[in-house]
């Protein structure tokens, strides 16, 4: 019985979050929208908000990098035997979770690319996140991450690096990936680490 109330509970929970999220759609569709200046002026008010928001948090994450898959879709067999797939490597990050209990990120992170040479990242990530059978402990979330990356065969120039992200935590660890498209032979790598919350 006591498990029907439960799984009662959290429909109810669920109906409520979207019934408000329902109500608040077309104001957030106006503010979201970056063809008229004021939605510009939402979006980056917005992203500045987040940014700052996050860098003011005493939290603290470790990053540690575990598998780079290259899509064997648009690799030939020659490439994938030459790429380094193990990016070793390590990073640090604060982080906060909003109201929503979504995920905020600001990141540094190094390793080994797949030519095995030193690659850096830094920058923002966000996460949707969602909980499992209403377990606060439990989240799977999707999103982005927007920084800059250092490479080898750029002479280690920053260059912009937009990528969605997606994860799955349970209380302090977290497993999450993002994917670098690309085309024949280059990009389209899944880079997949694994974050730890230090506080």
């Amino acid at each position: 019985m006591y498990k029907f109330l439960g799984i009662g509970l959290c429909v109810f929970i669920g109906l409520t979050q979207v019934a408000n999220a329902a109500e608040n759609e077309k104001e957030q569709e106006a503010n979201w929208n970056i063809f008229t200046s004021e939605g510009r002026d939402y979006v980056w008010s917005r992203a500045k908000y987040n940014v700052s928001e996050t860098w003011a948090s005493d939290s603290y994450d470790m990053y540690i990098p575990l598998y780079a898959w290259h899509n064997r879709l648009t690799y030939d067999q020659e490439h994938i035997d030459k790429y380094n797939e193990n990016p070793w490597g390590f990073g640090i990050g604060k982080y906060r979770y909003d109201k929503d209990g979504d995920w905020h990120g600001l990141y540094a992170i190094a390793f080994k690319d797949s030519n095995d040479y030193l690659e850096t990242m830094f920058g923002y990530a966000y996460q949707k996140n969602w909980f499992v059978n209403c377990n606060p402990d439990f989240r799977v979330g999707a999103g982005f991450t927007v920084g800059l990356t250092q490479r080898h065969e750029y002479k280690y120039i920053p260059v912009p690096l937009p990528l969605p992200m997606a994860g799955i935590e349970y209380k302090r660890f977290a497993i999450q990936a993002a994917y670098v498209p690309g085309l024949k032979n280059d990009g389209n790598v899944l880079f997949t680490w694994l974050r730890y919350t230090i506080n």
